[in-house]
């Protein structure tokens, strides 16, 4: 208990130590944090009529966040299957990062939801009536929880083995990793039937949105683990090999075609078959009744997301720039795509026919860039910490300060 005390002293000493870019990046984000808090004690104040959420449209720009970053999260064994299934050396050494991410996206899933419940305590209510298996809630709630704590076990033996300088034992982590693997579908199967199973929301009510969240999961995650690798690699020192990032660039392209299907799919179910209940798919692509806030959002996440599809596929398109752009612009459709382009236009129209349109405010925007940065901020802590004990810099036998692990893995 006593090393791991000491363990846990120095990598909190660590995470204060790095070069100015580090200092002006934790900056940054630090005042990010501040201002999404200042602004959620502003909704503490006066409640949730500081954000554009109406009694007509209950839910929005957090439960979008949410709904997004669960998939972010899950999209952590799309580094995990290859290597443990499939034998594929070259990720070895990066599933830690994988499953750190997915350890700081579920703490902002957590956060999201608490901000979206309006009072703090509101969110005891989910634990005191735990009502278990009718409801979906609580099979949400058990499945985050549960694998925020396979992750934190899996990423905290392997560390902390590397820092006693000492093989992992497979006994002790290889089965909660093929456990976190199941557990990594489950926790965005359940949050897809969220979801679908809210009858008087027709436009959720389709078979087809548990695949299409798995599959633009494993499309935005690894897109972003893509990118975080090249900037682990460049600025802290970590070797990360060209072949892994094509790899996980094929696990991108076939994520991001799969996705791609299944909306023309469901697209082609609602518009050919004309039913009524098309309302909602006609006000998110064409506009309804003059009303058309969220047309152009939809149509510039289809058009960000096929031109990183076309980019994936062309043969004359495989330097890493060219990832780098179409990895950028999946984030950044999947956001927009499964955020706003899936929540928000379930609500409009409403079950009598009104039809009130959700914009954000500028105070509900700081709470999200505020919940971004924390979970930025502890991503970045957590690969601060973890590069020089992977990389033998900081060892339980040295004496090395972390001034000096910071400098040999700058050197490095």
């Amino acid at each position: 208990m006593k090393t791991y005390l000491n363990f846990l002293w120095r990598c909190f000493r660590l995470s204060f130590v790095g070069d100015w870019r580090y200092y002006g990046w934790m900056l940054g984000l630090t005042i990010i944090v501040l201002l999404g808090l200042n602004a959620y004690a502003k909704q503490l104040v006066y409640g949730l009529v500081v954000t554009g959420m109406t009694d007509q449209v209950s839910w929005g720009l957090y439960i979008a966040n949410f709904t997004y970053l669960v998939g972010m999260a899950a999209a952590a064994v799309m580094l995990v299957i290859p290597v443990y299934i499939y034998r594929k050396h070259e990720l070895h050494d990066l599933v830690i990062f994988g499953e750190l991410f997915a350890v700081a996206a579920i703490v902002m899933c957590l956060l999201f939801v608490q901000v979206d419940l309006g009072r703090p305590d509101r969110f005891m209510h989910i634990f005191w009536r735990f009502n278990f298996p009718v409801s979906m809630l609580t099979w949400d709630v058990i499945a985050l929880g549960g694998y925020l704590l396979l992750n934190l076990h899996i990423c905290g033996y392997l560390v902390y083995a590397a820092y006693r300088n000492r093989k992992p034992s497979p006994r002790f982590y290889v089965p909660f990793v093929f456990v976190a693997i199941g557990w990594a579908i489950s926790i965005h199967t359940v949050t897809a039937f969220l979801f679908v199973g809210l009858g008087g929301r027709p436009f959720w009510n389709t078979a087809i949105i548990a695949p299409r969240f798995l599959a633009s999961a494993f499309a935005a995650g690894p897109a972003f683990i893509i990118l975080t690798l090249q900037v682990i690699r460049r600025y802290a020192g970590y070797q990360v090999s060209n072949e892994a990032l094509r790899l996980l660039r094929n696990i991108v392209t076939v994520a991001m075609t799969v996705n791609m299907f299944l909306l023309v799919c469901e697209l082609f179910t609602e518009f050919y078959a004309d039913s009524a209940h098309l309302a909602s798919t006609k006000y998110l692509f064409l506009g309804l009744h003059g009303h058309h806030g969220l047309v152009p959002w939809i149509w510039t996440a289809i058009t960000l997301n096929t031109i990183a599809l076309i980019i994936l596929y062309l043969p004359f398109t495989q330097s890493l720039r060219f990832l780098n752009i179409a990895c950028v612009l999946m984030v950044v459709g999947i956001w927009i795509e499964k955020g706003m382009g899936l929540v928000v236009p379930a609500f409009i129209p409403t079950p009598l026919g009104e039809m009130v349109e959700y914009q954000p405010t500028l105070n509900e925007a700081l709470v999200c860039f505020g919940i971004w940065a924390f979970g930025l901020l502890l991503y970045t802590i957590f690969v601060r910490i973890s590069v020089p004990v992977l990389t033998g810099q900081l060892t339980l036998n040295d004496n090395v300060t972390p001034q000096a692990a910071t400098a040999g893995a700058i050197a490095k």
